[in-house]
């Protein structure tokens, strides 16, 4: 099995591609000069068609998936500093939290959409065509 295939579910979400065809972007490309493009997303697929938003409210599930990965970078800053520095204040801790979780913010949120959808929607390799 080859993990970063074309076809592979991990690539197709670490790089919010469409997840039934994994060609497709999911989400308008960042730019630093419109902040808010940093959360805009696709209606459809421009290789397949396949609608990103289902239904109304469909990524509600998307905030428990941010949640998790929220609490994995506060679990791993806090490992860190009791490993490279015992000595922290309180503060410190929550500066390096608030901060990170703030820069994180944008990929913790494509990273949680491209994941959700790709629990649901299955991917669907393009069938060769038999022409003759």
């Amino acid at each position: 099995m080859k993990i970063l295939s074309q076809d592979s579910y991990l690539k197709s979400i670490s790089t919010c591609k469409c997840p039934r065809c994994h060609q497709g972007d999911m989400f308008e490309p960042m730019s630093l000069k419109k902040p808010s493009s940093l959360f805009e997303m696709k209606k459809n697929c421009e290789v397949c068609n396949q609608s990103f938003e289902p239904e109304p409210g469909y990524y509600f599930g998307a905030m428990f998936i941010s949640y998790g990965l929220n609490t994995a970078l506060f679990i791993a800053i806090w490992v860190g500093l009791e490993l490279f520095y015992s000595e922290y204040s309180l503060t410190l801790l929550l500066v390096l939290i608030s901060i990170s979780a703030i820069l994180l913010l944008p990929l913790f949120f494509r990273i949680s959409r491209s994941l959700w959808i790709a629990i649901f929607i299955p991917y669907r390799a393009k069938e060769p065509s038999n022409q003759s």
